[in-house]
Order: C-alpha cells, then sequence, then structure tokens
C-alpha cells in the first residue's frame, strides 16, 4: 500500500471532451460567474443605501447576497481554471479548504432560506407583529445563528477528514474537492465518516425543509382566509421570490440525494453541484429584483443617479 505526501496535493478529474466543447463551457461559466457576482454586489449596494429597504425581509436577503458570491467563489474560479488550461492539481490545504467551504456555505445557505420562510410567516400570518418581534437585534441573532449552526455541524466531519490517510492514487473524479471522493481515497475504513456525513446532511437539509413546510402550510391557510382575490394575490406575491429560490435549491439538493444510484453517482453528484453553486446564485438577484417592486424601484433611482452622474 502506497502512501502519498500530502505535499503532493491532489489532481481533479480530466475532461475529455473537444477543444470547442470546452471553449464553449468555459465561456458560459465565465459569463455565469460575472453576472452572479455583479448581480449579488448590486443588491447589497442597494439594501444597504436604501433606507426604505432596511427592513427584515432585505436583512436576511443581503445575507443571501453574501453567501451567494462565497459559494460560487468556492467552486467556479478553480473551475474555470480547469477548463483554461487544463491546471488539474489543487494542493492538500487548498483541497481541504476548499471541501468545507462548499459544505459549510451550502448548509448556511438552507438556514438562511429557512430564517427567510419565518420571516415571510410573521410577515402574512402575524402583520401587524411584524416588525415589533422581527426587531433588528433578533434578525441579527437568527442570521448569526444560521452561521454559528451550520459551523458546529460541519466542522465535526471536516476535522475527521483532515486526519484521514490518503494512498494509492491522488485522482479526485469530480471538479472540486468533494468529500465523498476524497473518502475513496482514504487508507482507513470510512463507512462510520460516510454516516456522520449522511446523520449531518439529514439533520440540516430535511430538518429545514420540514420548518419551511411548515411555515408555508401556515401561510397558505392565511391566505386562504383573506377575503379578496387581489389581497390573497398580492400576500402570496410578498413570498413568490422566496418559494422560488427554495425551489430551485431543493432541486439540486434531491440530485444530490440521487447520488447512491449506481452507475450514475458522479453525474448526480456533478449536476447538483453545478446547480446549486452556479445556477442558483446566478438566478437569486433576478428573482429577487423582477419580483419584487421596491428593490426594483431601487434600482431604477441608482439607474438614474448614475444617467445623471455621467450627464454632469
Amino acid at each position: 500500500m502506497i502512501i502519498f505526501n500530502k505535499s503532493d496535493g491532489f489532481l481533479l478529474m480530466e475532461f475529455h471532451y473537444s477543444p470547442v466543447v470546452k471553449q464553449t463551457f468555459f465561456f458560459f461559466l465565465l459569463n455565469a460567474y460575472s453576472i452572479t457576482m455583479i448581480g449579488n454586489i448590486v443588491i447589497i449596494f442597494i439594501i444597504s443605501t436604501n433606507k426604505h429597504l432596511h427592513k427584515p425581509m432585505y436583512f436576511f436577503l443581503i445575507n443571501l447576497s453574501f453567501l451567494d458570491i462565497l459559494f460560487t467563489s468556492t467552486i467556479t474560479p478553480k473551475f474555470l481554471s480547469l477548463l483554461a488550461n487544463g491546471s488539474r492539481f489543487i494542493s492538500y490545504m487548498g483541497c481541504m479548504i476548499q471541501c468545507y467551504s462548499f459544505f459549510f456555505l451550502g448548509a448556511t445557505e438552507i438556514l438562511i432560506l429557512t430564517v427567510m420562510s419565518f420571516d415571510r410567516y410573521m410577515a402574512i400570518c402575524h402583520p401587524l407583529r411584524y416588525t415589533a418581534v422581527l426587531s433588528p437585534t433578533l434578525c441579527l441573532y437568527l442570521a448569526l445563528g444560521a452561521w454559528a449552526c451550520a459551523f458546529l455541524d460541519t466542522i465535526a466531519p471536516t476535522v475527521l477528514v483532515v486526519r484521514l490517510t490518503f494512498c494509492g492514487s491522488n485522482k479526485i473524479n469530480h471538479f472540486f474537492c468533494d468529500v465523498d471522493q476524497l473518502l475513496k481515497l482514504a487508507c482507513a475504513d470510512t463507512e462510520y465518516l460516510n454516516l456522520l456525513d449522511f446523520v449531518v446532511s439529514a439533520v440540516i437539509v430535511f430538518g429545514s425543509l420540514i420548518l419551511i413546510i411548515v411555515s408555508y402550510l401556515n401561510i397558505i391557510i392565511a391566505i386562504v382566509k383573506i377575503p379578496s382575490s387581489g389581497g390573497r394575490w398580492k400576500s402570496f406575491a410578498t413570498c413568490s421570490s422566496h418559494l422560488l429560490v427554495v425551489f430551485i435549491f431543493y432541486v439540486g439538493t434531491v440530485f444530490m440525494s440521487l447520488r447512491s444510484i449506481k452507475d450514475s453517482y458522479v453525474d448526480f453528484n456533478k449536476l447538483s453541484v453545478v446547480l446549486n453553486t452556479i445556477i442558483t446564485p446566478l438566478f437569486n438577484p433576478f428573482i429577487y429584483t423582477l419580483r419584487n417592486d421596491q428593490v426594483k424601484c431601487a434600482l431604477k433611482s441608482l439607474w438614474n443617479y448614475g444617467d445623471r452622474y455621467i450627464g454632469n
């Protein structure tokens, strides 16, 4: 049994496609990453500088946009390098950081989406108590709690992975340092780590999903009781953006859960990573701007101010 030196690092998978296909995918990925960064930065700037948007919903939206920037940046730059010049090498420390960041930020995003569902529940089911209950202090605690819970939930499996000894091949059959692929390279029996990884994921994913479903069941009940159709539609519109983001994000999570299917594991896993770290962060700014009148008004004001500034 050959134990390879950690200083040798890892090699990510090769892309056995024609140059035209790789170049096309590279430019798509580069444009998606650029739009994601610009879109989320604009949302953070608009909400931070517009006092009319200093509300709980938009505070959590800033967290979501910031998460999207970090989440897509854990995967995309290295992926672009891999497509552009075939740079497959990633250092051991870089691999561990990428592996942990992916699952930590993914868990945080799930928890922030859960907190946002509670925000929508309060806004629709208890509108008179909304601002009193969701005070700036509570909003800050909820956001910090989401980040802290995700950190505590993912740190133990990561510490155990770091302590593993790897032997044989140092090739990872993925375009990033996926924990499941790393465990396949370990010399020791990793069944307990696979079980721990499953339990940690289940607690975050299914626990959050149950809370989101409960929130929206109460929201639906409250909306049905509204006498006018216009009032029902207006109430539903206030949570439609969040509901759409949750749907897109959990579609990727469902794909990842299909990774246990024989002969389809890697394909489903890669598809879920692309969906959650590239496609979802790309769509989020558009979902929240195109479906939110207040954000659109703030965006128009910023655009008009920019035109006047350039004109002068």
